[in-house]
Parts: structure tokens; C-alpha cells; sequence
């Protein structure tokens, strides 16, 4: 039965009255020869879509519910075979099946029906088929679950087949659902309960189940126990049925995948309640714990979580573990894959909670057990954690934590940046020896995030040097981007597909069937395209979300990338795609992530107003749980436009909330603390203390610098530069803009350059009128990079600039071409009262009215001064903020 286990089942299927009716139903598809049921298909596209119907109920026969009668009855009519739900035929079929199913009423009915089941499969050779003579291929996916169903129904005894019948009685007659936890609503439970018979009862079944699992389990196989149907965990068993070990732990998975991408949408103590039952039902059940540990994890209980978490490792790892693929024995009386797991979800948790030195010695135990054991797998994803953890949080130095073995053997040390390559291509190089191509995906991933923002400097610091260009490559990022997209190719070509695949996307479908079924309009009214609302509503992706979340952090990585380099267009295609195409497979995380880049878009071109609208409606997708970049980006637009309307009490208020967001309580992220920084070193330049400001960015490059931040070092470099140039130090200034202009040349920050090559123009026209040609030169270098990819901001500074060029070239007559200066003026202006930028909308207007006036045209001279006096008095006005944005803080 290899072909069973390639196709997702495991072992032999346990026989219930629903894979009997399965079974009835591709009797109809592929009817034995000289059968007797008419089958009257109109089209090969009517016949296809009953076989993916069925396909999709086989896959989905191994999930933990399975459905009633009348629910295969509602399905089948919402499917609609041809198209069309109310056809004679669908009735016809229905009312046949339900006899069919009804006349099975002993077991001599129900071995005829096993031993007609078998006609449907094609023999080894096949002479003298009729022309409509329909065969199942043995080794096809329906072919393999016909044979595990004859498989499963010859090898019951007497007492499972009149079990088997009493259920299909059952399952004929009742119209509730026989299978299925209960819903949250039903978690409602009474104390006097445990005292009760139903209690006892209650615990009758539980202590059937643990004899059952110790057999199961005693024996080398899938073990089964009874749940209750309705009310398994909380009510009087009405009915006890057996399922298997392996659904109970399949429906936890699924469980836990949901917590971890929709932690908001648990209640805390609800689904605690429900762990704990299903605990007491299923004591030897461990993966419950991992659970109540993701669930406090989640709700940030940090002790809860670490407690759990030691419980499941303590009683189940190694038994459940993550890892099964070494061959070696137990060492010193620690079952292989067991401790070396435990490091590696206890260094994941450390990263979540923010304490890398302790994450990075659990990670680097981790390696050195799994290296002891040799346990390839563990190993592999314990390397490509310990990558993740040195690019996303900062680690100045490693010493006496990763060891001596990451050096060149001669004494020389690897800073913490090559010691990230190294083991970055240590990890992809074991990944595909291992052909692991999720983990060869993630790594390329990583490799690209790494080559983003690093030199790729040579290891060897002595010898003889070739020429080496000291610059980041973004071919090199494109490179590994794309070869991560391979991913999706391979998908289905190397097996990838076919292990651990137990029916989860065909339940999928079937459950976005049943949205479909019960939404108020999916039956009012006759669809002009039923065949699109089947494939595009309710079809099920035939991709793992493992993968699927793999292939989106592609596109949001592309979309970090562009913002680097500076291609707004990029940026927000790239973050549509993820946020269109994978938002199903998506963590709430990286979902965030994609609309704040959206957000943000609209922020720098469509103005504030229309972000704080898809703000409004991101904060109410999101939950709480999961709205760190939602707050982030909040304050960022919150400071943006308090900077520019000149309140800056509120911007000091936005500035403290970001220094609690980026306290050591919630973990240690640099970049949220470079954040922090730079937001109060523009706070203090808006209000004039010059001094104050750049002590603060001189702090802040001190420690971008000593932990290699040089894509922040840029930013911090430019405003420096802005901070020198406002208190009238534009030479100094100059040194720092220059500075900067190095670093965004080497990192290939295009956008970033242009803004700084403004600014160093900004500086050489504030030393006086003689340099305003050398300015002018500098200023056309960088239209086109700031038209083209610029905000609205940038757009506005490089037109005013612009004007100021040409009115202090002295052979440049605004009475010659006047519109060469009023053009870009009246640009600059609307821009700038799009973003509410009173200072520099004043500039502009106050220029306006200085051409105006050269120009003799009193009239619009006096508009644009009145204007220039309104924006004034605004920005010496400013209030304290609204009452929305003080609710917002």
C-alpha cells in the first residue's frame, strides 16, 4: 500500500458511513461494466466536475469532522453537477444514493457491495473495453481509497461490522452531525457538572481511550479513542465513536496554524477552557500543551507560555517530536530529536520575547546536541533560526556564545556579519543536500535580506587584494528573490506535495463551499457563470500555506528591496500581490507589514488623509495581538503631520510613545529604537534646539554604526546634514551630506541619494548666489529620480529649490519666462497643502509673491501673500491636536 501513504492516507482508513457513501458516489462516477445505473452525464465538463467533487471529499475523508448525510447532500447540491443546483439528475442522484445507503441493512449487504466495488477498478490488462467503459487506474488518488476501503471492511471482525451497520442506521436516519468538536458558543460548562454521573461518565471515556492509545501505541500503530458526538467535552455521551490518534492530532495542527496567523481571533480564556478539557479526556495526548503554550504565547503570558512549553517537551518530545530522521541511538538516556527540539523552540521563543543572548546560547546548544546526534534536520533549521536571529535583532559581538568555530582557523575572528554568511550558506548548502525545499526557499530568502543591506566583503584580510568594488550587489538580490520562487515550480515535481498531506485543502474547499451555501445571495437570483464561482470561490488551493507564506515573503521582501532602492511604483505593485494573493496563507504579521506599506504610499502621495481612512480600516482587520506595525506606522503618521502642521507638543507626545514602544521591556529591536531616535532628533530640530537634535543623531550613528545599521547610518548622516544647514552651519553641513551621499551609493539607496544630493544643493545656494550654478547642476541631476519615484514632500523641495536656483542665476529674467518658476511654484504649493506643511507651504507662496510682484501682477500677488499670511499664522498657532488624534494616543 505504498500508494496509500504517497497519496495521503496513513495506513489503513477506518470505515465509517460517510466513506461508504464516498464510495456509492464513485459508483456513479465510474460505474462497473454492465451496470445498472443510468448515468446520464450531458458533457465531459459535467462529468470532470463530479470527479473533482469527489476527489476533494476523498482528500478531505482523514480531516477530525467529517460531514453528515445531509451535509454531503447540501454540498453535493451547491456543487451542482452541471452547473446548475435544482436538475432532475442531482435529485435523482440524491434520492438514489439515499436508498442505496438505506438498503445496506446486513452484513451479507454490505460484502456484495465490497465485492461489486471491486468492478470499478481497471485489471492489469484490459482487452475489448467498450466505448464508454469508465475505469479507475488502481494507483490513481480514487483508485487508492477504493482499495483501502475494501482493504479496511475485509480485515473487521464481526463485532466492527455490526458496529459499522448501527452507525449507518444512524447516519441514514439522524440529520445532526455525527462527528465534530464543538463550537465555541457550546464551551459553556456548569462546576456542579464534575461532580455529577455525566462527570463519571465522562471519565469512563476517557480512561476507554487511554487503554486504547497504550495498545495502539504498544503495538506500532495508529491508535484510536472515543469521542462523544454534539457536546464531546462538556456534555452526557449521547454516543461514543472511534477515531484515530493521528485525526485528534491533525485537527491540534490545524488549530495551532490558526493561532499562530489569527492569534486575535481566540478567546484567551475560552480556548484555554477547551485545552484543558480536551486534556482531561486525552491525558496522553501532549500536543495540547504545545498549544495552550502558542495560546499564551500569543497573549503574551510569557511565564504561562515557558511553562507549557518545558510540560510538553518534559512529557512528549521525541515521542511527538518535531524531528524523526536521525538513526542514532539515545545518548546518556536522552531520546534522540527530544532535546535538541526543545532548544530550538525554546531559542525561537526567546527571539519572539526579545532576549537574543539567551536565544542565541539556546540555538548554538542546539547546533552542538544535534551535531552529537546527528540529527541533519534539526540541525539544518536550528542553523537557519540562529540566521534569523542575527539579521533581524542586532548583535554587536558573539564572542563566548557561538565559539571558536566560526573563525579561519588562524586565529582570526569573523565579525558578526561574516559569521552571518557563513552560516547562511552552511545552512542553504545542508538544506539542499537534505532537500529540504521549503528551508532552501527560506535561506535564499535570507541570503537576499543579507545581501540588501551588507557588503559582501571578502573573508581574508590579508594576502594579496584584488580590486574589490565596496558595494552592494543588487543582482545578487534578484538572484537569490528569484531562485526562491522556484519554489512554487517544484512544488509537486520532487514529492514535495505528497508527505504530510492528509486532506487539509480539500476540507478547505469544502468549508468555502459551506460559506458559499449559507451566504444570503449564493442562491438568489441565476448565476450568469456558475463554472467561475466554482473554481474561483470555493476551489482549494493545491499548495501548502507553508509554502504559499514562503512565496509571499518573496514579493514582500521585493517590496522592502524597491523601497531601498528607491521605485515607489515597486514598491506598491509588489505589496498588492501579497496582500491579494497571499493573504490566506499569511501571518497577521507580515499581512500588516504589507498594508502599512500601502499605507504608507498613500501617505507620501495621496496625503494624510486618504492614509488615516485605510488606516482606520486596517486597525479593525487586524486584532491587538497582531498590530505592532499597525501602532508603529500610526505614530509615524501621527508625528509626520504634527511636524508639519508645527504641533509640536503632540509630536513630543508621539515621540514618548515610541520610546515605551521601544523599551527593553518588549524586546530589544534596533530598528525600533533607531526609530525612536531619529523621530526625537526631528522633534528637537522643528523646535529649534539644534544643539539638543544633533547630540542625539550623534548618539544614535554612534550605535547604528556598532552594530553595522549603514542603510540607517545614511538616513542619520542626512539629517545631521538638515540639522547643520537650519541652524546656519551649511559648511559642516556639507561634510555630513557628503558622508551620507557615500553611504547611498554603496548600499544603492537611489531615492535616498537624490534627496540627499538636494540637500547638499540646498547647502551650496545658503552659502551665497555665486554657487547657485553648481547648485542648479546638482538640482537637474536629481529630477528625474524624485519626479518620477518622489512623495509629495520631496517633489515640493525639489521644485522649490528649483525656482531658487533660477532666481539667484543672474542670467536668469523672470520676466522672460515667467512660467519657468511659477509652474513649479504652484506644484509645489498644492503638494505641500495636500500634506498641511505650513512652513515650507509658506516658503513657496512667499517666492510666488516675489515673482508676482517682479512681474508687476499685483493682484495674484496679493492672493499668494495672503496665503503665505495664512500658513504663517498656522504654524505659530498650532493648537494641541484634535480629539481623534489625542484618542489615538
Amino acid at each position: 500500500m505504498a500508494g496509500a501513504s504517497k497519496e495521503g492516507f496513513s495506513g489503513i482508513v477506518n470505515l465509517t458511513p460517510h466513506k461508504i457513501a464516498l464510495c456509492h458516489l464513485i459508483q456513479y462516477f465510474a460505474p462497473a461494466a454492465h451496470s445498472s445505473l443510468p448515468i446520464p452525464f450531458k458533457s465531459v465538463s459535467q462529468h470532470n466536475r463530479l470527479g473533482l467533487f469527489l476527489f476533494s471529499l476523498t482528500r478531505a475523508c482523514n480531516d477530525f469532522v467529517e460531514p453528515s448525510l445531509d451535509e454531503l447532500i447540501t454540498q453535493f447540491k451547491a456543487v451542482g453537477v452541471g452547473g446548475f443546483e435544482y436538475d432532475w439528475f442531482v435529485d435523482w442522484l440524491i434520492e438514489d444514493l439515499t436508498s442505496r445507503l438505506s438498503a445496506l441493512s446486513s452484513p451479507d449487504d454490505l460484502y456484495n457491495f465490497f465485492e461489486k466495488l471491486r468492478g470499478i477498478l481497471s485489471p492489469a490488462e484490459v482487452t475489448n473495453m467498450e466505448d464508454e467503459q469508465c475505469f479507475l487506474d488502481p494507483s490513481s488518488h480514487l483508485g487508492v481509497f477504493i482499495r483501502c476501503c475494501i482493504l479496511a471492511f475485509s480485515i473487521l471482525t464481526f463485532e466492527g461490522v455490526c458496529h459499522l451497520l448501527s452507525n449507518m442506521a444512524a447516519y441514514c436516519n439522524s440529520t445532526d452531525p455525527m462527528y465534530g468538536l464543538p463550537e465555541e458558543d457550546a464551551f459553556n460548562t456548569d462546576p456542579v457538572l464534575q461532580e455529577s454521573h455525566e462527570y463519571h461518565e465522562l471519565n469512563r471515556a476517557s480512561d476507554k481511550y487511554i487503554h486504547d492509545f497504550e495498545a495502539g501505541s504498544s503495538a506500532g500503530e495508529s491508535s484510536s479513542f472515543h469521542i462523544q458526538a454534539g457536546r464531546p467535552l462538556y456534555g452526557v455521551p449521547d454516543k461514543l465513536f472511534l477515531r484515530s490518534k493521528w485525526q485528534i492530532q491533525g485537527y491540534l495542527n490545524e488549530q495551532a496554524d490558526l493561532l499562530e496567523r489569527h492569534a486575535g481571533s481566540f478567546r484567551f480564556n475560552t480556548f484555554e477552557a477547551t485545552l484543558k478539557h480536551l486534556q482531561k479526556m486525552a491525558p496522553d495526548m501532549h500536543h495540547v500543551k504545545y498549544l495552550r503554550y502558542l495560546n499564551n504565547l500569543y497573549n503574551d503570558d510569557y511565564l504561562s507560555a515557558l511553562d507549557n512549553l518545558h510540560c510538553y517537551f518534559d512529557y512528549s518530545a521525541g515521542m511527538e517530536g518535531i524531528f524523526t530522521g536521525s538513526s542514532a541511538p539515545p545518548v546518556s538516556g536522552i531520546q534522540v530529536g527530544r532535546y535538541e527540539s526543545a532548544l530550538l523552540c525554546l531559542g525561537i521563543m526567546h527571539t519572539r520575547f526579545g532576549h537574543s543572548k539567551q536565544a542565541l546560547e539556546a540555538l548554538t546548544e542546539a547546533v552542538r546536541i544535534s551535531q552529537q546526534n546527528n540529527d541533519d534536520s534539526c540541525l539544518t533549521y536550528t542553523l537557519a533560526a540562529m540566521c534569523d536571529l542575527l539579521s533581524k535583532i542586532g548583535i554587536c559581538s558573539t564572542s563566548g556564545i557561538i565559539g571558536s568555530q566560526y573563525s579561519l582557523g588562524l586565529g582570526t575572528p569573523l565579525s558578526t556579519q561574516q559569521q552571518l554568511l557563513v552560516l547562511l550558506k552552511r545552512s542553504l548548502k545542508r538544506a539542499e543536500s537534505l532537500k529540504l525545499t521549503c528551508l532552501v526557499a527560506f535561506n535564499r530568502l535570507a541570503l537576499a535580506g543579507f545581501y540588501l543591506k551588507h557588503v559582501n566583503r571578502p573573508l581574508l584580510s590579508f594576502g594579496p587584494k584584488a580590486s574589490i568594488k565596496l558595494r552592494t550587489n543588487p543582482t545578487h538580490v534578484c538572484k537569490e528573490l528569484r531562485l526562491s520562487s522556484y519554489l512554487l515550480s517544484e512544488f509537486g515535481s520532487d514529492g514535495l506535495s505528497l508527505p504530510n498531506d492528509g486532506g487539509t485543502f480539500s476540507t478547505a474547499w469544502l468549508k468555502n463551499l459551506e460559506k458559499l451555501i449559507n451566504s444570503p445571495t449564493s442562491f438568489n437570483g441565476k448565476r450568469t457563470n456558475d463554472y467561475d464561482t466554482f473554481h474561483f470561490t470555493s476551489q482549494p488551493n493545491p499548495i501548502p500555506g507553508s509554502v504559499l507564506q514562503l512565496a509571499g515573503a518573496s514579493y514582500l521582501l521585493r517590496a522592502t528591496s524597491w523601497e531601498l532602492y528607491g521605485s515607489a511604483p515597486l514598491v506598491r505593485s509588489n505589496a498588492l500581490i501579497y496582500a491579494t494573493c497571499f493573504a490566506d496563507s499569511a501571518s497577521s504579521s507580515e499581512l500588516s507589514l504589507a498594508y502599512c506599506k500601502l499605507i504608507q504610499h498613500l501617505a507620501v502621495f495621496k496625503g494624510y488623509k486618504e492614509a488615516f481612512i485605510a488606516l482606520k480600516l486596517a486597525e479593525e482587520k487586524f486584532s491587538s495581538v497582531s498590530k505592532s506595525h499597525i501602532h508603529l506606522l500610526k505614530f509615524q503618521l501621527l508625528h509626520e503631520r504634527a511636524l508639519h502642521r508645527g504641533q509640536l507638543k503632540l509630536a513630543q507626545q508621539v515621540c514618548d510613545e515610541l520610546g515605551i514602544l521601544a523599551s527593553s521591556i518588549t524586546g530589544v529591536d534596533l530598528e525600533l529604537k533607531t526609530e525612536a531616535s531619529i523621530r526625537l532628533a526631528r522633534t528637537l530640530l522643528a523646535a529649534n534646539q539644534f544643539s539638543q537634535a544633533a547630540a542625539v543623531a550623534c548618539s544614535l550613528f554612534c550605535e547604528c554604526y556598532k552594530f553595522n545599521l549603514h542603510v540607517e547610518n545614511a538616513t542619520i548622516l542626512l539629517l545631521l546634514a538638515e540639522i547643520h544647514k537650519k541652524s546656519g552651519n551649511a559648511v559642516l553641513g556639507l561634510s555630513y551630506a557628503l558622508a551620507s551621499l557615500s553611504f547611498c551609493r554603496t548600499f544603492n539607496l537611489d531615492l535616498l541619494e537624490a534627496s540627499t544630493t538636494l540637500t547638499i544643493a540646498e547647502l551650496w545656494l545658503s552659502l551665497g548666489r555665486s554657487h547657485a550654478k553648481r547648485a542648479s547642476n546638482l538640482v537637474h541631476q536629481t529630477l528625474p529620480m524624485i519626479l518620477g519615484h518622489g512623495g509629495l514632500e520631496l517633489r515640493a523641495r525639489a521644485n522649490i529649490a528649483f525656482v531658487k536656483c533660477h532666481l539667484c542665476d543672474p542670467s536668469f529674467s523672470v520676466s522672460d519666462d515667467a512660467e519657468m518658476v511659477l509652474d513649479p511654484l504652484r506644484q509645489a504649493a498644492e503638494d505641500l497643502e495636500t500634506l498641511e506643511f505650513h512652513e515650507m507651504a509658506a516658503e513657496a507662496f512667499y517666492l510666488a509673491a516675489v515673482v508676482y510682484d517682479a512681474l508687476g501682477r499685483a493682484e495674484e500677488r496679493e492672493a499668494a501673500a495672503a496665503s503665505f499670511k495664512n500658513h504663517i499664522v498656522a504654524l505659530e498657532n498650532p493648537g494641541s491636536g484634535s480629539e481623534d488624534e489625542q484618542r489615538n494616543l
